[in-house]
């Protein structure tokens, strides 16, 4: 390991490996409950919650999902935004011995219903917003369970009265029917024993989370992570921050929980070390400019839109954002520009990392305070090796070639769920094959090159062409069509669809639009369309999507011209 180039540009205080306890990852909450029981843990539109009553609720959820028929090993699906209903059940789940099955509230039901069939699911926690969609996934799966939270649960006086008025004013659907086997939060918290419940775990087998991705075919897969997994990648992040106070931190929560960048670099990190998370479960750029500038976030994790909306918002110069430090980037490429008028706007420093869900998912990033190479995702975390191979053979290339991304390192998963075949592609010898097209210099940092996946990035989601076509060719009027992802200056890419009608059909963009919106999450919509007479295609009848491709950069080259 000493003789891995990238070890040089480590800071001093980084090591190159550590000792990673074999527990339970709630074990972060326990610990940080007994050194820090009176800081806020979590902050929620002014309402906080400390640590010692974060740890009671969980207790509470642990128990009581105990009573509920939860054995250990059983999947728990989480269906919500940052709030802190989240982070009660994630811990208190876990406190349980139970699988974290974390769910994008955006998902729309055929998504979710697959994500809970697959996982085996026995009790989804949601929100009264959630519910009709809840339901109408869950209604095939009779022995689920369903526990429902409502934003105004912990929104301090005399928010919680306002909420009710103004959700009615504003049209939303807060209907909930309970009773069977649909439970109120908090209800069913106030029922439950505060008294401690820890399930002793085997860390490098047991799961503490079932995390869905998308996979080369568009279908979405388990990826099983570990409670070893987990804690390692939440300890990687957090020696890389070397200059982090525990007990001290604040962090800005606006990168979701349901995605896992969030979960470990925010949600995890923030445990660990005893800090305040602000909870924010909606990204809008007004508010965020107003939270930093009112609370003072030391730490804001995020995706570059979020950085490029915050910088081109006309009046960021009003609000005082000295108080952010650090800043790590993720889920998508991030603009040097962006990098260099935020930091000169906060005084912070912001850089860019690399993971994939599959190892936790953090691999690499630049550090952030010493030496960083202009688009570069940097250098491999601690106890973490990468190399460039041959994508087909999987041989080692030399330094500087390009080639297939491959690491290996404590946060690697542990496979897919029920997916043997699928297992055996991304992992070969103990080594993750990423997909992704990548060079190392002779520093031993790392530059993503382009994707050997057809995968399109948007504002930080990852989006699977082929799950979109598949819903595009269930209209009746499609003969034909391909997605694609087209540059974007906020987005970084949009989806783009070709579309060829069926011989004789009257098919509109309005029509298709209204089609995708029913079956996919908004994110997911196409936000461009062609109508073609044809698409390019090989001889054998395969769509040349290179075709496409090529056609879209030479569009934008003219448009750049111009």
């Amino acid at each position: 390991m000493s003789q891995q180039p990238w070890y040089l540009h480590y800071p001093q205080e980084v090591p190159s490996t550590y000792p990673y306890p074999k527990q339970n990852l709630a074990d972060f909450l326990v610990e940080s409950a007994s050194r820090y029981p009176n800081n806020a843990a979590l902050s929620f539109m002014d309402k906080k919650v400390t640590y010692a009553e974060l740890l009671q609720a969980a207790y509470r959820f642990a128990h009581g999902i105990r009573g509920l028929g939860v054995k250990k090993g059983d999947r728990v699906a989480i269906m919500l935004p940052n709030c802190p209903q989240l982070v009660i059940a994630y811990y208190g789940t876990l406190l349980a011995g139970g699988t974290v099955v974390m769910t994008n509230p955006l998902y729309m039901q055929r998504e979710l219903e697959h994500q809970l069939k697959d996982s085996g699911a026995v009790l989804v926690v949601t929100l009264d917003l959630l519910f009709r969609k809840v339901m109408s996934a869950v209604a095939g799966m009779s022995d689920m369970h369903v526990i429902v939270g409502s934003i105004k649960d912990y929104l301090p006086f005399p928010k919680n009265l306002f909420y009710p008025i103004k959700a009615k004013k504003d049209g939303l659907d807060r209907d909930v029917q309970f009773g069977g086997r649909v439970h109120a939060f908090p209800r069913f918290l106030r029922a439950q024993s505060a008294s401690p419940i820890h399930a002793e775990v085997d860390a490098d087998r047991d799961l503490a989370l079932l995390q869905y991705t998308g996979g080369t075919t568009g279908v979405s897969k388990g990826v099983m992570l570990t409670h070893s997994n987990m804690i390692a990648n939440t300890i990687q992040t957090s020696l890389w921050a070397y200059k982090v106070v525990p007990g001290r931190e604040r962090y800005l929560a606006a990168l979701p929980f349901f995605h896992v960048f969030g979960l470990t670099v925010l949600l995890n990190q923030a445990v660990m070390l005893g800090g305040e998370m602000l909870l924010v479960p909606r990204f809008e750029v007004e508010a965020i400019l107003q939270t930093i500038n009112k609370r003072k976030p030391t730490i804001f994790p995020g995706a570059p839109t979020m950085y490029i909306a915050l910088i081109n918002h006309p009046k960021i110069r009003e609000y005082d954002l000295s108080s952010i430090n650090i800043c790590i980037s993720g889920a998508a490429p991030l603009p040097h520009e962006v990098q260099e008028r935020f930091e000169a706007i906060t005084g912070g420093r912001l850089i860019e990392g690399y993971g994939l869900t599959e190892a936790s998912p953090v691999t690499h990033a630049n550090p952030i305070w010493e030496h960083r190479k202009k688009g570069s995702i940097g250098v491999p975390f601690p106890d973490t090796i990468a190399k460039i191979v041959h994508p087909e053979t999987g041989e080692d290339l030399p330094t500087g070639m390009m080639g297939e991304l491959a690491v290996r390192g404590p946060q690697v998963m542990k496979g897919y769920w029920q997916r043997p075949d699928e297992t055996a592609k991304a992992l070969k010898d103990g080594w993750l094959r990423t997909g992704d097209m990548a060079r190392m210099d002779e520093d031993g940092y790392f530059f993503i090159m382009d994707r050997m996946k057809d995968m399109i990035i948007a504002g930080g989601y990852n989006i699977f062409p082929r799950e979109i076509e598949e819903v595009l060719f269930e209209h009746p009027a499609v003969e034909e069509c391909v997605v694609l992802g087209v540059p974007d200056q906020y987005r970084g890419e949009t989806v783009k669809v070709y579309v060829v009608r069926r011989e004789g059909a009257q098919l509109t963009e309005a029509e298709l639009k209204a089609w995708c919106k029913e079956r996919l999450a908004a994110y997911k919509v196409p936000r461009i369309y062609e109508f073609r007479d044809s698409l390019p295609k090989s001889i054998a009848g395969k769509v040349l999507r290179r075709k496409l491709v090529e056609e879209e950069q030479k569009n934008e080259g003219a448009r750049t011209v111009k």
